[in-house]
């Protein structure tokens, strides 16, 4: 069985699905530069480049093996939107399987016995995914047919008779799991759900199925399904603050490997007995295990590890886990591990801080190594880029934050740069190490960038990540002023054109700057932030019943803590906003819904204060479009060139 892998994570409510990549994660190129001679921060030898060399790239995602292991299934934006592509494992030029022209297109998987291929599409960003089947004449088939509702792919059988989906068609609170002929597509249910359990897992032998169950965003359970006698019973029975997380079944369908922190600050993998309910440890790291998963013929075992802002990638054979030598590449991160049916060969993505993601293939017997794609312009010269540095700061109260930093060329203490304080979404995301194009092409244009990982981000222990709940709009924003304080003792750095930047959570983050804290940073940019927390807990789409509760602990209940909310949305508060402020919006998103930019940007313009507001009638909650992403960019840039630099 296919590991399957929920939307979202709960702490991280905001951030977008993968159906919709983040803003910052379109992947940018550079082709012929211009020059920067008159540019502050510039070096004789630096290129600048505008944002259209920038999107001159393609982003890849994805991998799956076609039957005959000769080709390879994914994703790419070539054409300015995402489209599925399949491309021959000894290299040459992609084809398009797919060829949407206005709905960003995700590949899914090929049919494990022909050349069909599933892929998933929702409408304008609205996040209503649908499962497709794209049929050998070519023709396209909607497989979870009907409106506003949710479909995810779920994995294969592991006879490749079937295949399993989760949608939300019966009740939109909860996603129940059917599985459907390979075939005939004709579908059954497996699993009804009326308890707002999220799928996590399915056992190969298909008599188990393994749900998650959120309590809160630090503590969750584990329930094992019976198929057979239709009962959930709780294997993960705790007491105190734990979160456990299912990862997958192994292929004799006797253990189930999930996650927990329950002994300590940091998620490690343990294993289940299915027969005697006996847990044991089985892989500890100093960092976040953040889980693990088989190839289909069950020789390799893949685990990854959330170390300090790094993805790192083990890959295990056979019952003793011996380990398995990864191919050397130089300057990046693997990513994305994927085997072929038979284990014969395995496809994987390697991503640096200069260098977007890129689609391998390693072949087991000869040991060879093929690059399939070339995402970075072959005209860019990488050294323009910067590489990124983890760096660790104290706040007000001694907590030390971690944060990834990146320094423009040229920089010094006679040579000061503007800088920006980049939050990430969430409230419990994380700023990581890799290829971030909004962030280079900032970099590039004379800016320094701090992602700061203030208190509530995850990756930093279970203590860290509940550092701020019911504290938001106060003890994280102050860690975000405390990096200002940070980037001003570098020494290179003008304090007096220092900003603040997010998306979703990191926008809530930069408006309650600008209203809570208005002496401290310049500027202010604000893409799809919320500002009135109240009516964005009240309309959290009905999909999201699982988490509702959770969330309203966290940040809170929109009825019982209403005067608490009211205090902490900055749109309540717009009149101390007297920074400028650009507002960047989807029009179709539905977790910071369209009215929350109106009203603030409405709010701040009656101050007489410059805003500036962007909306995208084909967008949603992130940017799936290069035209869209280009256009955002690009205003952004002039924003901060106007008013910081």
């Amino acid at each position: 069985m296919i590991r399957y892998v929920t939307a979202a994570s709960l702490g991280s409510f905001l951030i977008a699905f993968t159906s919709v990549l983040p803003f910052d994660a379109v992947s940018a190129p550079m082709a012929a530069a211009t020059s920067a001679a008159a540019k502050p921060g510039a070096t004789k030898s630096l290129k600048r480049y505008t944002i259209e060399q920038f999107m001159a790239t393609t982003s890849y995602a994805g991998a799956s093996f076609s039957a005959d292991e000769k080709s390879i299934l994914f994703s790419s934006n070539e054409t300015g939107i995402f489209n599925a592509y399949k491309i021959s494992t000894s290299g040459g030029k992609a084809e398009a399987k797919t060829k949407s022209a206005t709905d960003s297109t995700y590949a899914v998987s090929f049919f494990p016995g022909d050349d069909r291929i599933l892929f998933t599409r929702d409408n304008g960003g609205d996040e209503n995914n649908h499962l497709f089947v794209r049929e050998l004449d070519g023709t396209e088939k909607d497989l979870t047919p009907g409106a506003k509702l949710k479909a995810n792919f779920a994995g294969w059988s592991t006879n490749d008779a079937a295949f399993y989906v989760t949608t939300n068609e019966r009740d939109p609170r909860y996603f129940d799991l059917y599985r459907y002929d390979a075939k005939t597509y004709a579908r059954t249910m497996l699993y009804k759900n009326d308890q707002a359990f999220q799928v996590a897992a399915i056992s190969r032998d298909e008599k188990w199925i393994a749900l998650g169950k959120t309590n809160t965003t630090s503590d969750s359970d584990i329930y094992l399904y019976d198929v057979a006698k239709a009962e959930a019973k709780l294997i993960t029975a705790h007491t105190g603050v734990a979160s456990f997380s299912a990862s997958t079944f192994d292929p004799a369908s006797k253990q189930l490997f999930f996650t927990s922190n329950a002994d300590g600050e940091f998620t490690q993998l343990k294993a289940y007995d299915l027969a005697t309910g006996v847990v044991k440890d089985h892989t500890k790291a100093d960092w976040d295990v953040n889980g693990t998963y088989f190839s289909k013929d069950g020789r390799y075992r893949v685990t990854t590890i959330n170390q300090d802002g790094s993805t790192v990638i083990r890959v295990t054979e056979g019952a003793d886990d011996k380990p398995v030598a990864l191919p050397k590449l130089p300057g990046g991160e693997i990513r994305g591990v994927t085997f072929s049916k038979s284990g014969a060969r395995m496809a994987f993505y390697l991503n640096g801080d200069r260098s977007p993601s890129n689609l391998f293939v390693y072949d087991f017997k000869t040991r060879a190594t093929k690059q399939l794609t070339q995402s970075l312009a072959k005209d860019i010269n990488p050294a323009d880029l910067v590489e990124a540095q983890v760096v660790r700061f104290k706040s007000f109260d001694g907590m030390v934050i971690p944060s990834i930093y990146y320094k423009p060329h040229g920089a010094s203490a006679t040579n000061k740069v503007p800088a920006i304080v980049y939050v990430h979404g969430g409230p419990g995301g994380q700023t990581r190490r890799g290829y971030s194009a909004q962030i280079q092409y900032l970099v590039n244009n004379g800016y320094a960038v701090l992602g700061i990982n203030n208190r509530g981000s995850s990756g930093y222990g279970k203590s860290f990540f509940a550092a701020d709940d019911r504290k938001h709009g106060r003890e994280p924003l102050w860690d975000c002023t405390e990096a200002k304080t940070y980037l001003a003792s570098l020494g290179y750095i003008d304090p007096d054109r220092i900003g603040i930047m997010g998306g979703s959570y990191g926008g809530y983050m930069t408006v309650a700057a600008l209203a809570f804290r208005p002496e401290v940073f310049k500027v202010g940019v604000n893409i799809f932030g919320v500002t009135n927390w109240i009516r964005t807990l009240e309309s959290i789409p009905p999909y999201w019943e699982a988490s509702r509760k959770a969330l309203y602990q966290e940040i809170g209940d929109p009825v019982a803590d209403r005067e608490f909310l009211l205090a902490t949305s900055p749109l309540f508060h717009a009149k101390e906003i007297r920074k400028p402020m650009i507002v960047i919006q989807g029009a179709n998103d539905p977790r910071v819904i369209k009215a929350e930019s109106d009203d603030i940007v409405a709010a701040v313009q009656k101050n007489g204060v410059p805003v500036e507001y962007v909306v995208f009638p084909d967008e949603g909650h992130g940017f799936s479009k290069k035209k869209n992403s280009m256009e955002a960019n690009q205003k952004i840039l002039a924003f901060l060139d106007k008013y910081l630099k």
